[in-house]
């Protein structure tokens, strides 16, 4: 995950039954939360975005205390989430990926992640709402994410021509968000699975020149074999 991945039900002080953060911004819907509050744990959030890459135990306290001063920051659920499953705790990073959308129900990074989670967790068809729910977002900045996990899911679960569906949508957008030669391959697969010949062959000889030494070009190479 990048850190401008990352950028993008718990009461406030018992004052509110439902409560949405916005960042930086001291305005939530149902009540109103001091500017210096939400500023304050927003700065224990950018603590924790800088040392990401460097110390993700210290993150992970940052996020936390970001979370103790404004329990709706949603991007604070988001980090927790992301070390939680970097951990491959699925059980805690799904808490904390819920919390962050049940602030914000169009926050489709977190849909998104959440999905990918549960997909760890054996749970395909939840996880192929999540990633529909992550694309209702009109201005999800890179729903290829989504299209992509999207349509695995469904291939995981038999249906190839939605999953067909979803990653000829995943390789349309550009730029791109995920590796042109994994879904690349994907697309493949699912063409193999559909007994669609000529485009199994030519999505897949795609991906051996994208990734000519790479491991998915020697996937590529093997399903290419068995199309001989």
């Amino acid at each position: 995950m990048t850190r401008s991945s990352l950028v993008g039900t718990m009461i406030w002080s018992g004052l509110c039954n439902l409560v949405v953060a916005l960042p930086l911004i001291g305005i939530v819907q149902g009540c109103a939360m001091p500017e210096e509050t939400v500023k304050k744990s927003q700065g224990y959030y950018q603590e924790g975005i800088s040392t990401l890459d460097s110390d993700k135990q210290k993150s992970y306290v940052s996020f936390q205390k970001a979370l103790q001063v404004n329990p709706q920051n949603k991007e604070a659920h988001y980090g927790l989430g992301y070390l939680l499953a970097d951990q491959g705790k699925w059980a805690q990073a799904e808490e904390q990926f819920r919390a962050a959308v049940s602030i914000d129900p169009d926050y489709s990074e977190a849909h998104t992640f959440l999905g990918k989670v549960l997909e760890r967790q054996d749970r395909w068809p939840e996880a192929i709402r999540e990633y529909h729910q992550a694309l209702t977002n009109p201005l999800y900045a890179t729903p290829d994410l989504a299209r992509f996990h999207l349509g695995r899911a469904l291939a995981h679960e038999g249906d190839y021509q939605s999953a067909m569906e979803a990653l000829e949508d995943a390789i349309a957008v550009n730029p791109p968000h995920v590796r042109p030669e994994l879904t690349h391959l994907e697309l493949g697969r699912v063409y193999y699975k559909l007994g669609f010949t000529r485009r199994a062959k030519e999505m897949l000889t795609k991906v051996t020149t994208l990734d000519k030494n790479g491991e998915y070009g020697a996937a590529a190479k093997e399903l290419l074999a068995k199309l001989k």
